[in-house]
């Protein structure tokens, strides 16, 4: 529009050359919206680091509402004018092992106790005061404002309403605890191309003639609900959903805190990482994300996991001779574990021992190539044992002084000889059990060449390889191929130590088969697909195995 265009405002209706724009009246009064609108705006989730695009579509004349995340990568219908009780609609990509991103559409209907009921992206300011005025983004606005106690949270409710045409700006919900002394949430939206003037089509709220719908094939009822509706949670500030996944998430982990405090703290941080997971899934991202036993994890806590120190310069070991090997006798996929060569998945706890993992079984792999037997090798005894090389226990340590200390000892001793792992550092007991596997050399596999790790794994069998963990997206995987753009792949970049057990292809995208030591709740029964792509997150940039 030309800004030298003539502009009327009578009694909150806007005169445009004579074209009659209707907006909400702003004066002492909250802004009501309308019965039907289009907005888009953006959700911004701090703690969670993500910025979701939205468009909206609330019709709720007609009992039927639409919102679309990120584009129309993910679309939700709300139909409340259809069935008894109502019908919700999920349109979104889905990839499995048989498609790639195929849009499917998946089918809720309401009941006599969940009926399904319409969804704006605007909140319903009734019992908002104006408090002052300010400026977003150069626009000069009224500020409206709500604040709810509930217990000891104090929730407070912002509005920034354009002054001189009423178009609503930005939305943020500021939540403090004073049990934790804390700020404990936060969100925000900024809002865009507001337009409560023109009919919606029916057409937009309808799922596309070529589309069946089927029945949601995900977890519990909570949670497949706010999958069906998302923005719920944050106009709404419904918790119900989050209430009911932390009661589950409690009783499979068996988790149990110390304090009143604690159990807010934890719920705190599950809120987060659960709406983390669900906004990386919306994103369509080729692999998708879960709840496991790690939700109620701090990302400070997240990095005691990741025990890989990266030192740099030459540290002895063998070059990989690829010359050996002809790409015309290598499989398209292969996976060690159908031979036997890979023991069952550990879960290294709250210890930063990954190291110990990856050297043992890489160990394993190559003991059992030779003999046919598959042996539990001991990571407690590498932790308690080579601090001399340079390895630091529970706080870190690298593969290549794992097997500096097994020659230098004469050998590595199985779990069964060594004692259980601790989880923690323990008494250094070497001298007192026999080894069960020397090692007379170690190879370092070419830094960043996937064919030659490809060799390798084939030929060699399992290999110990450092990955970049730092994200968060890497903490909740549960299947597909996983690809981070924000991952490196430089040597001081890798954090953490696991095992590559084989390769291949799904749906075309290449990945390595990653074991690792995150217990069977994490990942596709404790296994990561990694993309092979751009080498991302650095599984072939310090690959090793061992020469027995």
């Amino acid at each position: 529009m030309v800004v030298s265009t003539m502009r009327t405002l009578i009694a909150g209706v806007w005169l445009f050359a004579g074209v009659v724009l209707s907006y909400p009246q702003v004066n002492d009064e909250p802004p009501k919206w309308g019965d039907t609108y289009t907005i888009i705006g953006v959700l911004s989730l701090p703690y969670a680091e993500i910025n979701e695009p939205i468009s909206c579509y609330y019709d709720a004349a007609n009992k039927r509402s639409r919102i679309d995340y990120y584009g129309d990568m993910v679309v939700t219908l709300l139909r409340a004018d259809m069935g008894t009780f109502g019908i919700s609609y999920k349109l979104a990509p889905m990839t499995d092992y048989h498609v790639q991103n195929k849009q499917m559409c998946f089918q809720v209907n309401g009941t006599s106790d969940a009926p399904i009921t319409v969804q704006g992206c605007l909140p319903d300011l009734t019992g908002f005061q104006k408090v002052g005025s300010d400026v977003v983004d150069g626009a000069e606005c009224d500020v409206w404002q709500k604040v709810d106690m509930e217990g000891g949270k104090k929730n407070k409710y912002t509005m920034w309403v354009e002054s001189d045409n009423g178009q609503p700006i930005r939305y943020e919900m500021m939540g403090y605890d004073t049990l934790l002394g804390s700020h404990y949430d936060k969100y925000v939206i900024d809002y865009s191309n507001f337009d409560n003037r023109a009919k919606i089509p029916v057409t937009e709220f309808e799922v596309p003639s070529n589309m069946t719908c089927g029945g949601f094939p995900g977890p519990g009822v909570a949670e497949r609900h706010i999958l069906m509706n998302p923005m719920k949670e944050y106009i709404h500030n419904s918790k119900e959903h989050i209430h009911e996944m932390f009661e589950h998430f409690k009783n499979t982990h068996k988790s149990n805190y110390s304090s009143e405090k604690e159990h807010a703290q934890r719920k705190h941080i599950f809120t987060h990482n659960v709406r983390f997971i669900h906004s990386k899934n919306r994103q369509g991202l080729g692999y998708t994300l879960a709840v496991n036993h790690f939700a109620d994890k701090s990302d400070n806590e997240l990095k005691y996991l990741r025990g890989y120190r990266y030192s740099p310069g030459d540290h002895g070991g063998l070059p990989f001779d690829k010359s050996k090997y002809n790409a015309k006798d290598m499989p398209d996929q292969f996976d060690w574990r159908l031979y036997g060569a890979v023991t069952p998945v550990k879960d290294q706890g709250v210890c930063g021992s990954c190291w110990s993992f990856g050297t043992a079984e890489t160990i394993e792999g190559a003991y059992f190539l030779k003999t046919g037997i598959l042996v539990r090798l001991s990571q407690q005894e590498l932790i308690d044992c080579s601090w001399g090389e340079g390895n630091n226990g529970c706080d870190g340590g690298e593969d290549f002084r794992s097997y500096m200390w097994i020659m230098k000892n004469g050998g590595l001793t199985s779990e069964e000889e060594y004692g259980q792992y601790l989880m923690a550092d323990g008494y250094c007991h070497s001298d007192q059990v026999k080894p069960v596997v020397n090692l007379k050399n170690y190879v370092n596999v070419t830094s960043g060449d996937l064919q030659a790790l490809q060799f390798a794994i084939y030929h060699q069998g399992p290999i110990s390889v450092a990955i970049d963990a730092s994200h968060k997206s890497l903490s909740f995987y549960a299947n597909g191929v996983y690809y981070e753009p924000k991952c490196g792949n430089k040597p001081d970049d890798l954090d953490h130590a696991v095992l590559a057990v084989g390769y291949g292809s799904l749906n075309g995208k290449a990945y390595w088969l990653i074991k690792n030591s995150w217990s069977t709740y994490w990942g596709n029964d404790g296994y990561v697909l990694m993309s092979q792509e751009n080498n991302n997150c650095g599984v072939a940039t310090n690959p090793t195995y061992v020469i027995l």
